[in-house]
């Protein structure tokens, strides 16, 4: 299985270890161009993004891997899904469409306004992202969370791992981010319902910053999608649920 991580994370911030023994799935995380150790690549596009996971996955031998994307993973990881690189996907806490035409009242002022931007100016909006920081991410993560979450994040060992996978994602600067923020607020430029693998959408029903409606429209606009709505989570399903994410995704991917 094959982990697109979260937004301004490297592939260091894993999930579901003890998961991952129990079901035999050896779990591979990408770093995306610009963030971590990966090469840096001004432009990129969600299809250079699906090309670079099909290279990996023919030079490593991973074969066409079961995929999960989580937070601004998301879309990169349905990118991956149209172009047929992709056996199964899991949508975890995904960052939504929020460009989407359906979304056009639904989104706060705030968020509204850098959709907007991002689609007027997409380079004045990539300045703006890449003035945010590991910190400044990280203030903002758990700002916006509910206690159900922060009792996940502030553990001293997962709030080490993940600080730690922030750092790195900024240790080339805030670029890499900056792109992928870009990409992720603007109009998609692939077609959901030409995904023809099996996709499962997971959000946490206190989920108040990935999606306007916790994956209902997305779910719905991907043939055969089953959505989960978790009750007692917010962004933090990947953390809280890792075995029956995992559990489900293997089932797909071996039918």
């Amino acid at each position: 299985m094959l982990l697109c991580p979260g937004a301004a994370t490297s592939r260091w911030l894993g999930f579901g270890a003890d998961a991952v023994d129990t079901l035999g799935v050896r779990l591979v995380s990408v770093d995306r161009p610009g963030l971590g150790s990966s090469t840096s690549a001004p432009g990129r596009t969600y299809a250079d993004f699906a090309a670079d996971v099909r290279d990996l996955a023919g030079l490593r031998g991973l074969a066409c891997p079961a995929v999960v994307g989580n937070s601004q993973g998301a879309p990169f990881a349905l990118a991956c899904a149209e172009a047929g690189v992709a056996a199964a996907l899991a949508i975890v806490s995904g960052a939504d469409e929020v460009a989407a035409p359906e979304f056009a009242e639904a989104l706060p002022a705030e968020l509204r306004r850098l959709v907007d931007t991002t689609a007027v100016d997409p380079a004045g909006a990539e300045q703006i992202f890449a003035g945010f920081d590991a910190d400044a991410m990280w203030d903002m993560v758990t700002s916006g969370s509910p206690e159900a979450d922060l009792a996940v994040y502030r553990d001293p060992g997962f709030e080490a791992a993940y600080r730690r996978a922030l750092h790195e994602g900024f240790a080339q600067g805030p670029a890499g981010y900056a792109r992928d923020t870009v990409l992720a607020m603007g109009r998609w430029p692939f077609d959901l319902a030409e995904i023809t693998v099996p996709v499962d959408v997971w959000y946490g029903e206190q989920d108040t910053s990935h999606s306007p409606d916790n994956g209902a429209t997305l779910a719905a606009r991907i043939p055969g999608a089953v959505r989960h709505l978790v009750p007692g989570t917010g962004g933090a399903v990947l953390w809280t649920r890792a075995e029956p994410i995992l559990r489900c995704l293997l089932g797909r991917a071996c039918t």
